[in-house]
């Protein structure tokens, strides 16, 4: 599409994206407003879309583990399991030091005395309190450390934690496999996303933006699931049993550490709702630094030409130091959590080992149990510290999230009609009938456009920039539809047609060459997977390719990138020629197909094209107007709308339009009024 016939500006709104609109897209239509990315000659305007909040888009994401429900309800389990085994832990490790700490106990007393008896002396002492300490304690005056219990206490402990380790293990083998098939599935919905995409959208979206959707935003929500998904559930189900072990040992001592959980909270949200905004700002300045890399790097030889390199540079520069202003503040608000979890945490230690400790002076708990109880204190605030420290993380991929859901949630293209099947043998002929598009409602493009192309006809297109040549082959491969009357395929309106079934009666040849990385026989191959290698060259010689494959090292077999960069213009425009040849199509289109190529070889393909009209329709755009001379029809368009159309003699003799541009090309030359 050219950039003449449909400006960005006419492409980057629609109805659609007017009512999305609200206060928390200000922002993004602000930084849009401005220069960016494809506002310049390479690209279209950014699209603008909401950015969701953060639980609804939460769920969505744990919404597209539904197919994997059975195992994520393993992993819960497994994690169950596991968390309340390690939870158990320190309640058992704490009988051990009861058992260590009554054996030093009994073994200061003298051996023959009963408890009771120690404990009344103590009293008869006034020692009260030394004395309700050691009513709550089980040991025997005289008997040191049962050292076979405590090693079967510390075997239990063991067994326990091995077995706990297990099914954590087991569960995160599980939980990984849950993430990567999400990620897996999320990959494949954004590529067929992307096929059923209308041709407005790319031109309203610059490439690098959309590339950083599919590549670093798909891969950052990978690594956020791969990384907080397994603790997150561990941390949590580890506040819940951790919290049931110390009701059970203490409510008190539990209503205090409790205390600190309100203000871990407060503090959590207020970071979190200035880090949340940040870090989507961090990711769409790596979009737009994205396309202004993209942009620059595919258009490096002209950056060179115009000397525009320092520009290029002062550019990315700005945008750089927009990324690491946007991406330091993310982080540095969002790591703010951690110290602040911790400190909170600290002065809970405090309290509980100071309101423990005299609860064992009064007697009212075991030193084994504050000791559980202070273990449990610290994996009470640990997991909350950890979930506090996945923030910053899990905010940054629910943001790449929101930004993969916006293109999963843009308007595609209209549905295909079913199939029919075959539709009887395929002429060619191609109407036009009272046609009008426009890509903004506002500024009309084509009005009330008519015309017949023969089958077998050659059909030339030509006029000004802008006139709307190459829009009127967009229109009839169905990259737009009309917004008035028909366009037919033999007689078939092609909006009842499947695109697929229309575009492959389509070979299409434009003056931007497109290779991939291969051999030259791949790249013409690809017009028809399942052809043979006689065809292959067929096409080859028809098209003059094989005239310059053989002075390449490898001739066919030649490898080339995905520039092309070791072929000329030229000869990368004759690949694309051979491939649309090979292709045999029933209508054949060529955009400036010959601009590329030398003079000798120009006269060469139009031979070779001659020799194929008469089993096929063709419709060439063309500015150099000696290209076209022997075309069946020649239509001039101005403004959208067809001026002039008829034979190359009978334009000429009409003195109109088409007479001005073929004396502004080779009678008047390149004078200013000619241009």
């Amino acid at each position: 599409m050219s950039s003449d016939d449909a400006p960005s500006e006419a492409r980057g709104s629609s109805p659609v994206e007017t009512q999305r609109k609200s206060a928390t897209l200000q922002e993004t239509e602000r930084i849009q407003a401005g220069p960016g990315p494809g506002r310049g000659p390479m690209g279209g305007g950014m699209v603008g879309q909401k950015a969701q909040t953060f639980v609804p888009s939460v769920k969505r994401i744990l919404g597209r583990m539904r197919p994997e429900r059975t195992k994520a309800v393993l992993v819960v389990l497994l994690a169950v399991v596991s968390v309340m085994l390690t939870a158990v832990g320190p309640r058992i490790l704490g009988h051990a030091t009861d058992l260590i700490f009554d054996g030093l106990i009994g073994r200061s007393f003298e051996p023959g005395t009963t408890k009771g008896q120690v404990i009344s002396a103590l009293r008869e002492r006034g020692e009260d309190r030394q004395a309700d300490m050691l009513a709550s304690m089980d040991f025997v005056p005289g008997q040191g450390v049962d050292f076979d219990a405590v090693r079967n206490v510390l075997l239990t402990v063991l067994a326990i934690y091995l077995a706990a380790s297990l099914l954590a293990w087991l569960q995160g083998y599980l939980l990984n496999d849950v993430v990567q098939n999400v990620v897996r599935r999320m990959r494949s919905d954004v590529e067929d996303k992307v096929n059923r995409l209308p041709l407005s959208y790319f031109d309203r979206q610059p490439r690098g933006e959309l590339l950083s959707r599919v590549t670093n935003d798909i891969d950052n929500v990978s690594q956020t699931l791969q990384q907080t998904m397994s603790q997150l559930l561990t941390s949590l189900l580890t506040v819940v049993a951790v919290l049931g072990m110390m009701l059970w040992i203490s409510p008190l001592l539990a209503l205090v550490a409790l205390a600190s959980v309100p203000v871990s909270l407060l503090l959590t949200k207020q970071v979190m709702s200035r880090s949340q905004g940040l870090f989507i700002t961090q990711w769409r300045k790596t979009g737009t630094l994205n396309a202004h890399i993209e942009e620059t790097f595919s258009g490096h030889d002209l950056v060179k030409v115009f000397g525009r390199r320092r520009e290029a540079e002062a550019r990315f520069a700005a945008e750089n130091d927009e990324l690491y202003t946007a991406s330091f503040g993310a982080q540095f608000v969002s790591g703010l959590i951690m110290p602040l979890m911790m400190f909170v945490g600290n002065l809970n230690y405090v309290l509980v080992a100071v309101i423990g400790g005299l609860r064992v002076a009064s007697g009212s708990l075991s030193l084994g149990e504050v000791q559980a109880f202070i273990q449990y204190s610290r994996q009470f605030t640990q997991p909350l510290t950890q979930v506090a420290s996945m923030t910053n993380l899990m905010q940054s991929g629910v943001a790449s999230a929101e930004r993969v859901f916006e293109l999963l949630d843009a308007e595609e293209e209209v549905e295909d009609a079913p199939s029919t099947g075959a539709r009887g043998s395929l002429r060619g002929e191609i109407r036009f009938e009272d046609v009008a598009f426009a890509y903004d409602p506002e500024r009309p493009l084509i009005r009330d456009l008519s015309l017949v192309a023969e089958p077998g006809s050659t059909v030339a297109i030509v006029g000004p920039t802008g006139a709307g040549k190459t829009t009127l082959v967009n229109l009839v491969m169905r990259f737009y539809d009309v917004d008035h009357g028909r366009i037919t395929f033999d007689g078939v309106d092609i909006t009842t047609l499947p695109r697929t079934e229309l575009r492959s009666r389509i070979g299409m040849v434009l003056q931007d060459t497109w290779l991939f990385e291969g051999t030259i026989r791949d790249n013409i191959a690809y017009g028809r997977p399942g052809a043979t290698e006689a065809e292959i060259l067929e096409a080859a010689t028809a098209t003059f390719v094989d005239r310059f494959v053989h002075s390449l090292p490898d001739g066919y077999d030649t490898l080339i990138d995905e520039n092309g960069s070791n072929l000329s213009a030229g000869e990368r425009q004759l690949v694309t020629i051979a491939r649309a040849f090979l292709a045999d199509p029933v209508l054949l289109i060529l955009d400036e197909a010959t601009s590329s190529v030398d003079t000798r070889t120009e006269l060469l393909l139009q031979k070779a094209m001659a020799a194929l009209r008469s089993d096929r329709t063709s419709f060439v755009i063309a500015h150099r107007l000696s290209t076209i001379r022997d075309a069946d029809v020649i239509v001039v368009m101005e403004d959208g709308a067809i001026v002039e159309q008829g034979t190359h003699d009978a334009l000429l003799a009409a003195h109109g339009a088409y007479a001005r541009l073929y004396d502004a090309q080779f009678a008047a030359g390149l004078t200013p009024d000619a241009v």
